[in-house]
């Protein structure tokens, strides 16, 4: 399968108010590939001889910064798509604020809120919180062991009057 690409770059600078602005894209790819129920194939067994042909197209794929895409065969028309706005991070990381300007706070974005309540959910701020003392006022007491023998005496006594109360 052949390809061949055609890239597009745009530079403008404005020296005046300092201003300069870059853009590079892919605009046109043309692929040769095969086409879909166009093929042949012959085959004679007297002269053991065989015949394969397969049919070609070449498809062209055109972009565009202004985010409409044709696609289609060459030579058939193409078909034009609005491709839908993205970003390419979700929500701007950093906006600095205008100096000097008072203004009312924003809203907060429904995706940097739903973001929010995550952290505060992993952060440990929780309802339902116990502080360390009270978990391990549950827990048995830690026994120091500096013997592996004294640990099945002390186990041995303890299951013995355990049977002794019943």
């Amino acid at each position: 399968m052949a390809t061949s690409e055609l890239s597009c770059q745009v530079s403008e600078e404005d020296c005046e108010h300092r201003e300069a602005f870059w853009a590079e894209w892919k605009d046109l790819t043309l692929s040769t590939r095969p086409e879909e129920g166009c093929s042949l194939h012959e085959e004679d067994a007297l002269r053991r001889e065989t015949y394969h042909q397969q049919g070609q197209c070449q498809a062209l794929v055109q972009r565009s910064p202004w985010l409409v895409m044709r696609m289609g065969i060459l030579g058939r028309g193409l078909q034009e798509y609005q491709l839908p706005y993205q970003r390419v991070l979700p929500l701007p990381i950093f906006t600095p604020a205008k100096v000097g300007a008072k203004e009312e706070r924003e809203e907060t974005p429904i995706q940097l809120q739903d973001l929010l309540a995550l952290e505060t959910a992993l952060g440990g701020q929780c309802m339902d919180r116990q502080d360390v003392n009270e978990i391990t006022k549950q827990l048995p007491p830690v026994v120091p062991v500096s013997k592996p023998g004294a640990l099945r005496r002390s186990l041995s006594r303890s299951m013995s009057q355990e049977a002794q109360r019943g």
